[in-house]
Formats: structure tokens, C-alpha cells, sequence
């Protein structure tokens, strides 16, 4: 049960990308709309949102439109993924293998010419926590970086983010609370 001045973070992941097997932070690629079933089902799973914000990459723009086709979401450039610099476009098998990394040292590892995620997170935060200062059901649509942002930002300690796996096509639900409490309900989410 929530309380006033409660803020409903409905934070969805946009759908497949059209990236190729390629790291795609930065590069504008489109999404994958195809699956009507799984976009319906999210779609009555949210209901009504009172605000909707949306980063700008054409992915985050598709899956809005196949969500709710006649919203216009309030686009914030904050919400870009993670710029992946000299990575960017590259195959996932050729990038530097980073499972050797603790949790602490991968949120500060930077790609050369990229920002690293605590400087994502750096980014991305003033506009979630403007997100969570209004009332009522505000949807996100942005990438599995700004999730794991929002999940650092409810757990209290930002790279902890880094250590959720974010599907495409999926929802995180997380509740802002008065006096700068945070209830996490659910991540990862899909309805099938």
C-alpha cells in the first residue's frame, strides 16, 4: 500500500536491439517491436501512467510507440546508456574479458574514450530522482543501464546496480517513498 507522496517508478528496458551481436551503448539502433503478445501483455501489466520519460535513442522511442502509441513521453537525454567509447560497435566476443573485476572496480573501469558507469550513474541520477519527486506512476523507458542506476539508487550503494541482469523488454518496479525511502518490488520483470 502506498502512502502520499509516493512515486510509482514503472523503469522498462526497451525491447530487443537491432545491434547485431554488437555493443550498442551510444550507436542509435532500432528495436526489435515484433512480439505483439509481449508488448500488449506489459502494456495491460502497467495500466495508466500519470508521466512518461524516455531516453532518446530510436530504440527507447520504438518501444514506446509500441507501447503506448498515442503518448508522447517527455524525452531527457540523461537516460542514454552508458557511452561505450572505442567499444562501441565492436562484437561482445572481442571485447576485454572483465569477469576478474569486483563489483567496486567494474563501476569505475572506463572504456578508452567512454565513461564508466559511476560516471553513467553520475548522469542518469538528477533525472531519476526528478522522476521519483513527482506523484503518482511515472514510466521510464531507457536501457538496462539506467535499471541498474535506479536499482543503485534504491539499494543505496550504486554499484550494487551492476549485479542485475536487465532483460530487453522487461520491468523494474521500485517504489520512492517519503523521506528518501525506496521499496524495490520487482526487476527483471516480464509478463508471460
Amino acid at each position: 500500500m502506498t502512502t502520499k507522496g509516493t512515486t510509482e517508478l514503472i523503469i522498462l528496458r526497451h525491447a530487443p536491439a537491432l545491434s547485431e551481436g554488437r555493443i550498442a551503448g551510444r550507436r542509435d539502433v532500432g528495436a526489435d517491436c515484433s512480439d505483439a503478445l509481449g508488448f500488449d501483455a506489459m502494456r495491460n501489466a502497467i495500466g495508466t501512467v500519470d508521466h512518461i520519460l524516455v531516453s532518446p535513442a530510436r530504440r527507447c522511442q520504438e518501444t514506446l510507440a509500441h507501447l503506448w502509441p498515442e503518448a508522447n513521453g517527455k524525452v531527457d537525454v540523461r537516460l542514454w546508456e552508458q557511452d561505450f567509447g572505442d567499444w562501441e560497435g565492436h562484437e561482445y566476443r572481442d571485447l576485454p574479458d572483465l569477469g576478474a573485476l569486483g563489483v567496486g572496480e567494474l563501476a569505475v573501469s572506463r572504456p578508452p574514450r567512454g565513461e564508466s558507469f559511476l560516471d553513467m550513474a553520475e548522469r542518469c541520477t538528477p533525472a531519476l530522482l526528478e522522476a521519483a519527486n513527482r506523484e503518482g506512476i511515472v514510466a521510464v523507458i531507457a536501457h538496462a543501464g539506467v535499471v541498474r542506476v535506479a536499482l543503485g539508487l534504491a539499494l543505496g550503494a550504486m554499484p550494487l546496480g551492476l549485479t542485475f541482469q536487465v532483460a530487453p523488454l522487461s520491468m523494474t518496479k521500485i517504489f520512492a517513498l517519503p523521506k528518501s525511502a525506496w521499496s524495490i518490488e520487482s526487476v527483471n520483470w516480464t509478463p508471460r
